[in-house]
């Protein structure tokens, strides 16, 4: 039994430069056996042959096949291949030099739900004046294992974000201020606890609310000496 693998479409136009009038067609199928791979192209039809899968991944090997006449008429001398371990990928250069896009793939006008737009390549026809050099897109020799790639794994540096060390206790000190505690009482409380309870929490610059902290250009220093400060009761 065969299959129909999935096949990917995009295309650029041009009356004058025959290398931005060409087709992208990809064959969407992984670990294709190379020795397998049987493919044909004339100025009027393209053909794919080839078994694709790979037991050490647990993927089933399997044939695949099929076989399209195109819309109109393209240079297979002038165009190109290239098979990576996930695609069968095509550059296929247009016969007829014009403006307008084809208006699909195929001859004929019937649906094939193999056939798809790869919007990965596609651009509109009025907007491909600004696109990028069509090779580049393609990259028909370097496409297999996308180098440089594998280094995102990690995000080296970031590790030392975990801990944000102080902030619980700061939390503690904007319950206190939230529980209606006197500055006093506070500076008392943190006192007799040796001043190590909030974390290195700077109490000059907290202010004498503990709350808000603000740029005051004034004289006050902070919370009153505690020997003013009244405890509550």
């Amino acid at each position: 039994m065969t299959f129909h693998p999935e096949v990917l479409w995009a295309q650029r136009s041009s009356e004058t430069d025959e290398t931005k009038n060409v087709l992208y067609v990809t064959v969407n199928l992984p670990d294709i056996k190379p020795d397998t791979l049987q493919y044909d192209l004339t100025p009027t039809k393209l053909s794919f042959k080839a078994k694709a899968g790979n037991a050490e991944k647990g993927i089933e090997e399997k044939d695949y096949e099929f076989a399209i006449d195109l819309y109109d008429e393209v240079v297979p001398e002038a165009s190109s291949k290239n098979l990576t371990s996930r695609s069968f990928q095509l550059l296929l250069r247009k016969k007829e030099a014009k403006a307008e896009y084809w208006p699909r793939l195929t001859k004929e006008k019937v649906r094939n739900a193999f056939i798809k737009t790869d919007f990965s390549k596609w651009v509109d026809e009025d907007e491909q004046d600004g696109d990028q050099a069509l090779a580049d897109d393609l990259d028909m020799g370097g496409m297999g294992g996308m180098p440089g790639m594998g280094g995102m794994g990690g995000m080296p540096g970031m590790g030392g974000m975990g801990g944000m060390g102080g902030m619980g206790d700061i939390e503690s000190v904007s319950t206190l201020v939230s529980s209606s505690i006197s500055a006093a009482r506070w500076v008392q409380m943190l006192k007799s606890m040796g001043g190590g309870g909030a974390g290195g929490f700077d109490m000059d610059a907290a202010g004498s609310s503990g709350a808000d902290v603000e740029d005051d250009d004034s004289d006050d220093d902070g919370p009153p000496p505690l020997e003013e400060a009244e405890p509550k009761a």
